[in-house]
């Protein structure tokens, strides 16, 4: 099957009511999501994976995808108009977006952060139809010691740009393998760390695990914070920049576009990393970087279209490798486990309707949100002022209510509420999630391949240095780790000095 005879499959596939309501409503709440600040896409993802249950495979990744890059759109709102951002990609816009807001441009910034968003979702796309074949074709010469060690690499990766601490990070990456084992074998079926109660011997949930860690942990956590909201929403009118603007944003978002995917391929990076280093490369190529944080609409288009590409990008490793490089694909790829399906080399031939049906679905919902984001500005202004008194509570009887629809067990319950606990204590002690759900979901890949490799090898290790590709990815995964314990070392002797 040919590239064109793949996308045509793609948007027959994407275009079925059913799919369409699915990517009409994930964009939708991704956007409303984004605008809401201290909610966020993984918490929204995590609180509507129960849905998914109910859906297809196919249905149920383009919501949840749509979700991810609509946040990205919907966060330049409430960066722009309120100077907090929506989601955490959206930091550097409310550097320049305020303040051209501030300046009565808070029109234009909304227009070129929602064009630029469409422009580099829309290339992100277009790169992902282009390698996601050819790397297919590639990974079907990969076999399990292959595999391991290229979940080990991606996991060293992810480690290496983690927020915060590294010791800490490297601390929840021990406990999600460590969770990750309770259960049953994965090749003898013998129960392991279940307490000898039945109900571990499923081992412990996905769903309850992510809604607890990131729906009611956020909720605890943002209670306690005092968020004072002026929303700048009456100066919102001219929303098309004019040519001037456009050509002054043009080359922003081609780069934008461009770093935010090759970043976004790459584990770990996500969609908050790459504006930090589109902003500061915007910064040294401008004319006058004296006006960057006084309004320079290349401070808005250049970070927004790295965010929303990079968001893009992160699909390529999941879909061609069956790899998730941060806590969102790993929910992704959740949601493709439970439906029986297995990401990776074979996707794209076992589950053609799947593999380019959420492709084709990413062209699609790119163009509702352009749809959506102009027009609906005052809506979005609306959403800003509901109180957070209402808010929250709902989150909380969603997150309850979903959890429970998934299995009808109450302990799933007791799970979710203990894991919101957890990640409230983690949060408050400067202890990051996102490593430990990343680490529970590698982990069972990880031991599943490495066994196997194992047992093709008759309990030898060397099995891992005898294959290239295996010995290449080591080599890799050690020069990375190299590099970070010198970079490590190299700025304890410049704060001692």
């Amino acid at each position: 099957m040919d590239l064109l005879q793949s996308l045509g499959l793609g948007f027959s596939v994407s275009l079925d009511p059913i799919n369409l309501l699915a990517c009409f409503i994930g964009v939708l709440l991704g956007t409303a999501i984004g605008v809401l600040p201290g909610i966020g896409s993984v918490a929204t993802m995590s609180i509507l994976f129960p849905i998914t249950y109910h859906m297809g495979p196919a249905a149920a990744l383009i919501m949840l995808a749509g979700i991810y890059y609509g946040a990205q759109y919907g966060g330049s709102t409430t960066a722009i108009l309120v100077k907090i951002p929506g989601e955490a990609s959206s930091v550097m816009t409310t550097i320049d977006g305020y303040e051209m807001a501030r300046q009565g441009r808070a029109g234009v910034a909304l227009g070129i952060a929602a064009l630029g968003s469409f422009v580099a979702g829309t290339i992100g796309v277009l790169l992902i139809t282009l390698l996601a074949l050819p790397l297919t074709r590639a990974a079907l010469a990969l076999g399990p010691p292959e595999i391991f060690v290229l979940l080990v690499f991606a996991f060293v990766l992810a480690a290496a740009v983690v927020e915060g601490s590294r010791v800490k990070g490297l601390a929840m990456a021990l406990v999600g393998l460590l969770l990750g084992t309770v259960g049953l074998d994965v090749i003898y079926g013998i129960p392991r760390f279940a307490f000898g109660t039945t109900l571990l011997l499923d081992g412990i949930g996905l769903v309850p695990m992510v809604m607890g860690l990131f729906g009611v942990a956020e909720v605890l956590i943002n209670l306690e914070r005092r968020i004072d909201r002026v929303v700048l929403g009456a100066r919102v009118s001219r929303l098309l920049p004019n040519r001037a603007e456009i050509r002054e944003s043009a080359g922003p978002i081609a780069r934008g576009s461009v770093l935010g995917f090759v970043l976004g391929l790459c584990p770990g990076f996500g969609a908050v990393i790459p504006p930090f280093i589109a902003y500061g490369i915007e910064k040294r190529l401008a004319r006058d970087p004296s006006t960057f944080g006084r309004g320079a609409i290349a401070g808005v288009a250049g970070p927004e279209s790295a965010n929303n590409a990079a968001a893009a990008g992160g699909m390529v490793p999941l879909l061609a490798l069956g790899i998730p490089g941060n806590v969102v694909m790993a929910i992704l790829l959740g949601a493709l486990l439970t439906h029986g399906v297995h990401a990776g080399p074979l996707l794209a031939r076992d589950h053609p309707d799947i593999f380019w049906g959420v492709i084709a679905s990413m062209y699609i919902g790119n163009v509702m949100l352009l749809v959506l984001n102009l027009p609906l500005i005052r809506l979005w202004v609306g959403l800003l002022k509901v109180p957070y008194g209402v808010l929250f509570p709902i989150v909380l009887l969603l997150c309850t209510a979903g959890v429970y629809a998934t299995s009808r067990e109450p302990w799933d319950i007791a799970v979710m509420l203990s894991f919101g606990l957890i990640g409230y204590g983690m949060r408050k002690t400067g202890y990051e999630p996102a490593p430990l759900v990343l680490a529970f979901v590698l982990g069972k890949l990880a031991e599943e391949s490495v066994r196997q490799s194992l047992l093709m090898s008759s309990g030898r290790l060397a099995i891992f240095l005898e294959r290239p590709i295996s010995l290449a990815l080591l080599v890799c995964g050690g020069l990375a780790i190299l590099l970070w314990l010198g970079r490590r070392a190299g700025r304890t002797r410049s704060a001692g000095s």
